[in-house]
């Protein structure tokens, strides 16, 4: 018998969920799907590699409370700090800053719908 894969993480919006999976698709580097359009009340972001598509779909309630799940990022070819202000000038809020003297830990941003997400110390620092 075989497990359950993760298809899809889920992320709910009030706003347009083409408008929070723009900022996805600017910070991961992955194109929205073709058929999805502002005012659309979904929107979905493939993982080119084969991992969980990125789903944002449009609620009616706003977020009372810290996420229960995040998204921990690891850059690849860039420093934590410099994916970090790459998320800010794309929309993102910082949340906290936990980088430790000795260069590990990581930065807790939000997205422009205030989901929590991290960024971890990369290869490159």
């Amino acid at each position: 018998m075989l497990n359950p894969t993760i298809r899809t993480i889920t992320f709910d919006c009030t706003g347009d969920p083409y408008d929070l999976g723009l900022f996805w698709s600017e910070l991961l580097g992955r194109p929205l799907a073709d058929d999805d359009k502002p005012g659309d009340p979904e929107a979905v972001i493939q993982d080119p590699s084969g991992g969980p598509a990125l789903l944002f779909v449009r609620v009616p309630e706003g977020k009372t409370a810290k996420n229960r799940i995040h998204l921990d990022l690891q850059p690849q070819d860039r420093t934590r700090g410099v994916e970090v202000e790459r998320a800010i000038g794309l929309g993102a809020r910082l949340v906290a800053d936990h980088t430790r003297p000795d260069g590990r830990g990581w930065v807790t941003l939000a997205d422009p719908e205030g989901n929590e997400f991290c960024m971890e110390r990369g290869e490159a620092g």
